[in-house]
């Protein structure tokens, strides 16, 4: 399934202007690959409704949606990557349909409790984006059951204080190549690989809350 589902995912096009600003990079297919087979195995995608956050051209959605999901949804903040989502779509033509929703991944516009949530926030590189993993992992607390993150390396005592913090657990975590292209004009290498962590937080659901 992994290997197959990231040669699917090699064919998702990238942004058509990446922002420096919001650190618009592409997320690798293998890497996407990678863990969506390990949610899947987890149980956390099948019959589950997954949720994209900052999905950027819907690598995450697109291969969730290949895995038995019972619904998939995309969110962005920019709609021009949201356009490039849905041409990916059509390219790909998952089993399941991808809900693209335009918002802004740090005040979720969803009403969810129990997603399985996948997101590749941005590393805070930038300056406008610092602690935007912070915020990330907010929503990913207010609308997820589980959720699967990537970060740089050597957040996890960040990552475990947050969870511990809002009512979550890090149940798994291993670390994984980021391969980066050349596309902005402060990157001096053709390509730059960098070194990540992924996170499975599985969040306490408040009283009342569906399983």
């Amino acid at each position: 399934m992994k290997r197959e589902l990231a040669r699917r995912l090699e064919s998702v096009d990238g942004f058509t202007d990446p922002s420096p600003d919001l650190e618009q990079y592409r997320t690798p297919a293998d890497l996407a690959a990678h863990v969506i087979h390990v949610a899947a195995l987890q149980g956390d995608i099948e019959d589950r409704t997954v949720v994209d956050l900052g999905t950027g051209t819907g690598m995450l959605a697109l291969g969730a949606a290949f895995a038995g999901p019972s619904a998939v949804v995309g969110v962005e903040v920019d709609p021009g990557a949201l356009v490039r989502a849905r041409g990916n779509e059509g390219q790909l033509a998952p089993p399941v349909p991808v809900d693209w929703v335009r918002g802004d991944a740090m005040r979720s516009p969803l009403d969810i409790e129990d997603a399985t949530v996948m997101m590749n926030p941005p590393f805070g590189a930038q300056a406008g984006n610092r602690h935007a993993d912070r915020a990330f992992l907010g929503t990913a607390a207010t609308i997820g059951a589980v959720s699967y993150s990537i970060h740089n390396e050597g957040s996890r005592p960040f990552v475990e204080g947050f969870a511990a913090d809002n009512g979550g657990e890090v149940t798994h975590a291993f670390r994984a190549d980021f391969e980066v292209p050349h596309q902005f004009a402060f990157h001096r290498d053709e390509t730059r690989t960098l070194e990540t962590e992924v996170f499975r937080i599985e969040w306490e659901r408040p009283a009342g809350a569906h399983s």
